[in-house]
């Protein structure tokens, strides 16, 4: 069996102002395929940053406050929506060289936002993936995803799916994820802490599956940045000169700090074993896996096959979108 090239893409994302973050990606991508990788992930909500400022600014969360409100404005004027045609370049590079992409990003639908992983592939649809619970102080940013966006892409070495940061403790989550028989996963972290790289290894050996821990790295001078060329894009658009947002900058400026999230990223084997780390700056980390390891591990463990009780226990999974709002024809 041929090895699978694969690469961790941990770089410092572009906060807030999206359509500069794609053209970074593309170039960050090019440059991971033009390695030789096959398969190329990215961190959390890479396109348009993690929003920091939830855990790192004081008085974020309080009601009603102008910061936040101004930060979610922008995040829900910057977002991709559905077959938003700035994403096709990361189509078109899948297409030209039949690689495989994951990267993470702010999602509007409708008036709300998504953090949604999503997985371009070459000559197909963009497979999503909508983060099912957000965690703690990140309710107050996304929505709750659906089981809609539970999935994986079939390529012609195996299957790839991914989860979002803290859905890698949602045992029924896992369990969903490892009856679709993962190749690779794509575990999408804002940066890779001990308990986070546990909580990988640890999917990684339930799984049977290589796990491709991807985390970020961002600093607090990164969100001025964001935020400045916010405020460009806008001028240059008509607006009334470059104008950054006082409310917004006002909640940054209270980050105390510098390096928020940390990189940390690695690769690892069904067998939990670390095959490849990153440190805590900005690389791209490559490995090549042998995927005939995967049925070399279920030998011993198959949680969806004969290490389960399906007379025991049974878990039902419910696909359908829940949009809401049923229009119906009379």
């Amino acid at each position: 069996m041929t090895p699978l090239k694969v690469a961790i893409v941990q770089a410092a994302p572009i906060p807030l102002a999206i359509p500069d973050g794609i053209e970074q990606a593309v170039q960050l991508a090019r440059e991971a395929v033009e390695g030789g990788a096959q398969l190329v992930a990215f961190g959390e909500t890479f396109l348009g940053g993690y929003p920091l400022w939830l855990d790192e600014a004081p008085g974020a969360a309080l009601w009603d406050h102008p910061g936040t409100k101004a930060l979610h404005r922008i995040l829900l004027e910057q977002a991709i929506v559905q077959n938003d045609e700035r994403l096709l370049p990361l189509q078109e590079l899948c297409d030209a060289t039949g690689a495989v992409i994951s990267i993470g990003a702010h999602e509007r639908v409708r008036r709300s936002l998504y953090n949604n992983q999503m997985t371009f592939r070459p000559g197909l649809p963009v497979l999503d993936h909508r983060k099912l619970v957000p965690t703690h102080g990140e309710r107050l940013v996304w929505m709750r995803g659906d089981g809609s966006t539970l999935g994986v892409h079939q390529a012609e070495w195996g299957s790839v799916g991914s989860l979002i940061c803290w859905e890698h403790w949602m045992p029924l989550a896992r369990a969903a994820m490892h009856n679709l028989g993962e190749s690779v996963h794509v575990a999408c972290w804002p940066t890779v802490r001990e308990e986070y790289a546990l909580a990988s290894r640890h999917y990684a050996m339930e799984g049977r599956c290589f796990v491709l821990a991807a985390g970020l790295v961002q600093a607090k001078n990164d969100l001025f940045d964001g935020l400045e060329r916010v405020a460009l894009a806008q001028a240059a658009g008509g607006g009334s000169g470059q104008v950054i947002d006082a409310a917004a900058k006002e909640l940054l400026e209270a980050i105390e700090g510098e390096a928020l999230n940390r990189g940390g990223s690695m690769i690892i084997a069904p067998d939990a074993r670390i095959i490849a780390q990153a440190g805590e700056g900005e690389e791209t980390l490559f490995a090549e896996l042998d995927l005939s390891e995967v049925e070399e591990g279920l030998s011993s463990l198959d949680t969806d096959g004969h290490y389960s009780r399906p007379d025991v226990f049974e878990l039902r999974i419910d696909r359908g979108a829940k949009p809401g709002v049923d229009w119906t024809n009379d």
